[in-house]
């Protein structure tokens, strides 16, 4: 049996004690464990609406209400993973290169432990952090995106690292392989048609909204598992790649996504692929007082979870 996991409900409420993700025990152990979640309250390089910050606490706070059993995968995830709840990264508020730095230490401890990493957002900018703790690790990795935008943009107001950047720099430095890497949900105005030629351009296969629906999570697994095969990958879930009808509390919410079902049914169809790492980001529990979008959230990195288990099962 895992050492490390959620307590039993009917003995222990699930709206009581302190919140943890699922409810796992808070500790920073490193044997016998195999997955940590790991907040990451970061969010000085967002270019529109801030309170990604507060993204870690609040996903932290919806995952009260997840169960053991995930019964579309058919996987309990209690019993085929220890996790725990590593607590949150270190940062400084208002220097990202320095927080970029605190972050990948932090995971990179965890990676060499052989432990899969699950971080909590924060903005899309900690990926590149997350990447280059992971890739120092198991080499470049193929990334599955589910965003609204494909962060290929090369600088905003002359700084070249800000949510919008991080995966244009993560190719730069090696950290993923494009040939094997996937986005999907891409959606919204843009500066120009060099925008939407941005992916392609650096061999990275992209698809619109309009594409990943039409397709559906059957084609979608088809598409992702040609181009990873068996490649050591990272699933990276931006929030606003659902519709923020669904979702309202991100930072730069698009019109005309998948709803929070459709969205959790593509992350399910990627049973199967050799996950090193994941995230759920751009969480931003201001504009969102229902705390809707921390729920899916929450429910996004269980169905993580779930793929892992069926992998390790």
């Amino acid at each position: 049996m895992p050492r490390y996991g959620p307590p039993d409900a009917l003995e222990t409420p699930r709206y009581a004690g302190v919140r943890t993700f699922m409810r796992v025990p808070n500790v920073r152990a490193t044997e016998e464990v195999d997955v940590a979640v790991i907040g990451v309250p970061l969010d000085g390089a967002v270019s529109y609406r801030t309170g990604a910050r507060f993204g870690p606490e609040a996903i932290r706070s919806a995952s009260s209400m997840l169960r053991k059993y995930n019964p579309l995968l058919g996987v309990n995830v209690a019993e085929r993973l220890s996790i725990v709840d590593w607590g949150d990264t270190p940062v400084v508020p208002g220097y990202t290169l320095e927080s970029l730095d605190r972050i990948r230490a932090t995971i990179e401890e965890v990676a060499r432990a052989g432990i899969v990493t699950l971080c909590l957002g924060g903005d899309h900018t900690i990926l590149l952090a997350e990447l280059r703790a992971l890739a120092a690790v198991h080499g470049p990795l193929a990334l599955v995106q589910l965003d609204a935008h494909h962060d290929l943009w090369d600088e905003y107001f002359g700084q070249k690292v800000f949510h919008g950047s991080v995966v244009r720099r993560a190719v730069e430095e090696g950290l993923i392989d494009p040939a094997r890497s996937v986005q999907a949900g891409l959606r919204g105005s843009l500066y120009g048609p060099e925008d939407a030629a941005m992916p392609a351009g650096l061999g990275i296969h992209a698809l619109s909204s309009e594409e990943l629906l039409a397709m559906g999570p059957g084609g979608f697994s088809m598409l992702v598992r040609q181009r990873v095969g068996a490649a050591p990958c990272f699933l990276s879930f931006d929030v606003d790649v659902v519709d923020p009808a669904f979702a309202p509390g991100t930072g730069t919410p698009e019109v005309g996504g998948p709803s929070s079902r459709e969205a959790l049914t593509f992350v399910r169809s990627l049973a199967g692929l050799d996950f090193r790492g994941f995230d759920c980001v751009e969480v931003s529990p201001p504009y969102d007082p229902s705390g809707v979008t921390a729920l899916l959230a929450a429910n996004a990195c269980f169905e993580m979870l779930s793929l892992l288990a069926l992998r390790r099962a």
